[in-house]
């Protein structure tokens, strides 16, 4: 693999004797041989959905995700950013694992949204994509490409939809007959001419099981999501204060929301689950409020060093769990949040006494 700003060389004969077809099949057994559990090709010209994408943000729906904000020309296309790319290798890795649904877990714990309870994806998948394109090097020769995982940008579940990873579901998540949605995804963006795969059709049918069961209506219509009233990104993106009028709908949510995937059909004929890295670090499966409302700076770092989890910060996850508590309704945590109104982090206090406010109410 080469760099992606530099010139490809010319192709060796033997690349050029490979039809786009051949070169597909090749790079999806090789994802699959490294341990991907699905593959696919799609064109690098924007899926038909992205043509939606300013207007999803120009709505308000991105929030404060600047990220997406920023860059909806190049998250629209990702030729913009990659004017040599010719075509998309989509990967795919289930990470759930056999315990319980956020809907079954007992109701007086937090919640930690499933893919973060194991290793961090981000360096799971990085590290297999690269092996994918240094062997596919190894056996054609060098052509540009660029690996990412969630970190690139390129709107990945658009072009992963169009390689038949998966069928859009109403919750905007990829569904899949045998993986269900609990998959991450990453994308290989190369130079390469590779057959495209086909879209997938509708799984969803006349089901709206996750538009219903989203507590804070979060769909304004299916396959629409609004990121600014989804838990996820209250909990995650949100790095300040979290507005007093949302508060209620996170229930117990102290990182991340499983609810609209939990009640899928889908996810519940899945036929595979997730390898022995995402299984759950001991403590995040419901995990104990009073636990994490103790950890501070140094065992915060420690505790989810190499976890997703790291990304909401210890003012984010305690602001969380300020909130969670404030919803419990439980008057006998009130100590607890006594606690949390002396943090040093103001953030923190302030939705602390907020949720003490909440119980005495």
């Amino acid at each position: 693999m080469e760099d992606g700003d530099r010139p490809a060389a010319q192709p060796p004969a033997s690349r050029r004797a490979l039809t786009p077809r051949a070169l597909a099949e090749r790079a999806k057994s090789l994802a699959l041989e490294t341990g991907f559990d699905l593959a696919g090709v799609s064109r690098a010209e924007a899926p038909r959905e992205l043509a939606f994408f300013a207007e999803w943000v120009a709505r308000g729906y991105a929030g404060t995700m600047a990220y997406l904000s920023s860059q909806a020309q190049r998250r629209g296309d990702l030729r913009v950013a990659f004017p040599w790319a010719r075509s998309v290798l989509s990967v795919a890795l289930q990470y759930d694992t056999p315990h319980p649904y956020s809907t079954e877990a007992p109701r007086d714990r937090g919640w930690v949204a499933r893919y973060a309870w194991g290793d961090d994806y981000h360096d799971v998948m990085k590290a297999r994509l690269d092996t994918v394109m240094a062997r596919l090097t190894q056996e054609i020769g060098p052509f540009r490409a660029r690996a990412y995982v969630d970190t690139g940008p390129i709107a990945e579940r658009a072009y992963a939809a169009s390689a038949g990873i998966g069928a859009w579901g109403k919750n905007t998540c990829l569904l899949h007959p045998e993986q269900g949605s609990w998959f991450f995804l990453g994308e290989a963006v190369t130079d390469l001419d590779l057959e495209p795969d086909t879209p997938r059709p509708d799984m969803c049918g006349s089901c709206t099981a996750c538009l219903d069961a989203c507590p804070t209506g979060a769909f304004p219509a299916p396959y629409v999501l609004d990121a600014t009233r989804c838990i996820s990104y209250l909990t995650i993106e949100v790095k300040g204060g979290i507005p007093e009028a949302q508060r209620q709908g996170i229930g117990r949510h102290v990182f991340g929301c499983d609810i609209c995937q939990d009640v899928c059909p889908w996810n519940r004929r899945r036929r595979r689950g997730g390898e022995e890295a995402f299984e759950p670090r001991p403590g995040l499966v419901a995990p104990d409020l009073a636990e994490l409302a103790s950890l501070d700076a140094a065992a915060f770092s420690e505790r989810f060093r190499r976890s997703p989890v790291k990304r909401a910060r210890r003012r984010g996850l305690l602001r969380n769990v300020a909130v969670a508590l404030g919803n419990s309704g439980d008057p006998n945590l009130r100590p607890l949040l006594e606690h949390l109104a002396r943090d040093e982090d103001p953030v923190v206090q302030e939705h602390a006494l907020w949720a003490l406010q909440r119980l005495l109410g």
